[in-house]
Formats: C-alpha cells, sequence, structure tokens
C-alpha cells in the first residue's frame, strides 16, 4: 500500500494530466458557446448543456482518481471481464436501447442520462488486446495470434455496426496500429492504403476499364522490374489481378452496401455532388463558420453562426467550427496543439514502459485518440465525409468524455507503477 501511494504522488505523469484538464476545460467553455441560453447564463446551470457537462466533468474527474487509486495489477486480471460486460452491453443496446439519429446505441438509465456502450467498448477492447498481446509466446506475425487478435477487435465492431454506427465501427479499425507496433508487417498497413485509393479512384473514374488498364500497366511494368526474383514477381501479379478484382465489386458493394445517406456523404466528399442544402447542409455551414473567423476570431459568444445554430449538432461532432468561429485560426491551432501534444506524450509514455501488456495498451489508446481527433475535425472542414463520431475530452457527452477519462487514466495508473511487474 505504501509503494503504491508512492506511485499515486510522485511518479503520476502530471504534465498528461495537465494536458487532458487544458482540454475537458476548453471543451465546457466551447459547449457554453455552442448552445449559449440567455435566459441560464450560468455555466453550472444544469438547465443547458454546458451545466450537465460541467457535472460529467465531476463525475469524470473522481473516476480518473479513483483509477490512480486502484492497484496496477486489478486492471489487467479484470481486462477479460470489462470485455465481456461491454460485449454484453452492445447486445443489450440492441434489444433495449434508445433509438437517437437514426442509431440504437443508447440506454436510458435514469435521470435523463443515457449510456453509450459503444464508448466503452474502445476501452475494453484495448484492455483485452494488451492483455492477449502481452501472454507469454505470443507474436502476432503467427497466424493463431493474429487471428486471434483481430476476433477481439472485430466482435465489438460486428455488434456496433449492427446499431448501426458506422464512425464508432471505424475507431476500431484504428488498432492496426497496436498490431504494427508488435511486430505486424508493414505490408498491411500498405495493402490497406493502395485499397483506399483504388476505392476512391473506383468512383471518380466513370469508364473503369480505364482504371483496370492502368492497374494492368502498372503491374506489368513492377513485373518487368523484379523480373529476377520469381517469388516476388508472382506476389505482383497476385496483387494487380486482385486489385483489378476489387475494381469490378467495389461500386456493386458500396451502391449495395451503404445507406443511402451514407454514399450521399462519399460523394459530397469525392465532388461527386454538390448539396449544400440536405446532405451537405452541416458540412456547408461548419466550413463558413471557421472561415468567418478569420486568425483571431470573433470572440467568446460572439459568433454569429453559432449564436444562431446554422450549424446542427455544433456541440458534439462539430464543436470544433465553434472554436475557429469566436477563437480564429489561432485558436484552432491551440487546440489543434494541444492534441498532437497528447497524442506525443502518451507515445512516449507507453514507450518507456517495461511492461509489454502497459506499452501495448498505451498505444491503443493513442490510437483511439488519433482516429476521433483527425477524423472529426478532418470531418469538420470538409476533408472527410460526416461519419458522427466526437472531438475527445472537447464535444459534449458524458459516455465519451467518460470514456476517454478511463483511457487516459489507466495509462497514467500503469505508468505510475512502471518500475514494477503488471
Amino acid at each position: 500500500m505504501r509503494n503504491e501511494q508512492r506511485s499515486l504522488f510522485f511518479n503520476v505523469d502530471w504534465l498528461l494530466i495537465l494536458i487532458y484538464v487544458a482540454l475537458c476545460m476548453i471543451g465546457w467553455f466551447n459547449i457554453r458557446a455552442a448552445v449559449f441560453d440567455p435566459e441560464h447564463t450560468s455555466l453550472f446551470d444544469t438547465h443547458t448543456r454546458y451545466g450537465s457537462q460541467f457535472i460529467f466533468l465531476i463525475v469524470a474527474f473522481v473516476v480518473g482518481t479513483v483509477i490512480l487509486l486502484l492497484e496496477s495489477r486489478f486492471l489487467s486480471a479484470l481486462a477479460p471481464t470489462f470485455y465481456v460486460a461491454t460485449v454484453l452491453l452492445l447486445i443489450l443496446v440492441l434489444v433495449i436501447g434508445r433509438n437517437v439519429g437514426g442509431n440504437q446505441a443508447w440506454i436510458d438509465i435514469g435521470g435523463g442520462f443515457r449510456l453509450q456502450p459503444s464508448e466503452f467498448a474502445k476501452y475494453s477492447t484495448c484492455l483485452l488486446l494488451a492483455r492477449y498481446l502481452s501472454g507469454v509466446n505470443i507474436k502476432v506475425t503467427e497466424i493463431k495470434s493474429f487471428l486471434i487478435a483481430g476476433g477481439i477487435i472485430l466482435l465489438p465492431m460486428l455488434l456496433i455496426l449492427k446499431q448501426p454506427d458506422a464512425g464508432s465501427t471505424l475507431v476500431f479499425c484504428s488498432l492496426i496500429f497496436v498490431l504494427y507496433r508488435e511486430g505486424l508487417s508493414p505490408l498491411f498497413l500498405i495493402i490497406f492504403g493502395l485499397l483506399a485509393v483504388l476505392f476512391v479512384l473506383s468512383l471518380l473514374v466513370v469508364n473503369q476499364w480505364y482504371l483496370i488498364a492502368g492497374i494492368m500497366t502498372a503491374g506489368l511494368l513492377l513485373i518487368w522490374f523484379v523480373k529476377r526474383n520469381r517469388a516476388l514477381a508472382l506476389w505482383v501479379l497476385l496483387g494487380t489481378l486482385l486489385s483489378v478484382g476489387f475494381v469490378f465489386v467495389i461500386r456493386p458493394l458500396y451502391t449495395h452496401g451503404l445507406q443511402s445517406h451514407q454514399r450521399e456523404r462519399i460523394d459530397l466528399v469525392l465532388g461527386l455532388t454538390n448539396d449544400t442544402k440536405h446532405v451537405g447542409y452541416n458540412q456547408n455551414q461548419s466550413k463558413i463558420a471557421i472561415g468567418s473567423g478569420g486568425m483571431w476570431g470573433k470572440g467568446y459568444l460572439q459568433g454569429t453562426q453559432t449564436k444562431y445554430s446554422f450549424v446542427p449538432e455544433q456541440s458534439t461532432d462539430f464543436i470544433f467550427c465553434t472554436v475557429g468561429e469566436e477563437w480564429g485560426f489561432a485558436g484552432s491551432i491551440v487546440v489543434i496543439g494541444l492534441f498532437l501534444f497528447l497524442l506525443l506524450r502518451i507515445i512516449h509514455v507507453a514507450e518507456r514502459q517495461r511492461s509489454p501488456f502497459s506499452r501495448i495498451y498505451g498505444y491503443g489508446v493513442a490510437s483511439v485518440i488519433f482516429f476521433h481527433f483527425f477524423i472529426n475535425i478532418a470531418m469538420t472542414v470538409g476533408f472527410m465525409p460526416v461519419i458522427g463520431i466526437p472531438l475527445p475530452l472537447i464535444s459534449y457527452g458524458g459516455s465519451s468524455l467518460l470514456s476517454f477519462t478511463i483511457l487516459i487514466f489507466t495509462l497514467i495508473k500503469l505508468d505510475s507503477n512502471r518500475m514494477g511487474i503488471v
């Protein structure tokens, strides 16, 4: 117990906690700006979203403190229990969940509060993945280990996709970076990147035969360059044939596999449509708000796009446009800089761990936060389709704030005891 107390007060990464608190405070003040009510001006008025967020912040700080008081071994030992519990909640939400915005993703818990199991599934998946990959004789380069690790990630993805919540489902794809850090071949990342490029080109190129001709030409040139290495040449040939097959099937899958609103959002980002009044309204208004902020912004509570509610979901998915309008380019750079600092600090903390479990978990945290941060801001400025995921620690929402708090403070706790064995 004495060692645990020393860990709590002397080994805690206070810099990481400081960044966390700074982002939480920025989020709280910008939520107030996004939904400001002149009849309820107090930051603590629970009749407003900023008042509710204050309650969420208090709960999050308490939970973070409790995590720091736990024994590190407890977190590792209960990883399977946490995972099973969240899987059961994901199944339960499909049965009794409340449908909001077309997604049956919330469970009413009383008092006007709702629980979103998919947010906590990210934590339990990171925890169990770290527990499994840190096991004895577990190597992600081996087929069996790779399939089991993939199954740990895939199970919650499939359940969340049933809600259907495509945004939260895609977040789990970021955990491929954890597998890469633990030895997975870079070839998987290259293949993933090439498939993404082929997907976009298949939608942009009207006549798919031109694209197929380009793929075949590139493949034949590569085969000619590596012809002395017969094995490599065969792999290039196989990759070329698979790419051609992918081009043939991508349009039918795109047309019949995605919902209409999802296709419309992708078409909008790719420039295939130009609808600023219906499906593209949110994104267009968000870009107007950010652009109108200029270099220094219009000032706190002075944003006209924000004040007159031109941007829907401005306190949740589109919270960043409030930052852009009221704090300008300078304020946006500060927020982005804080997130980058947070990610670099998490990676630094992960790399200094003596325990494989703590290191792997740290990279899981970094991957999830990076995906949320990058996709949310890219979505807000029109570089990515709208998929409905919050900006960590900034967007309104108790489940989101609490899940990211648990993710970060678990890493802080593991790091505080890094000289021990977890």
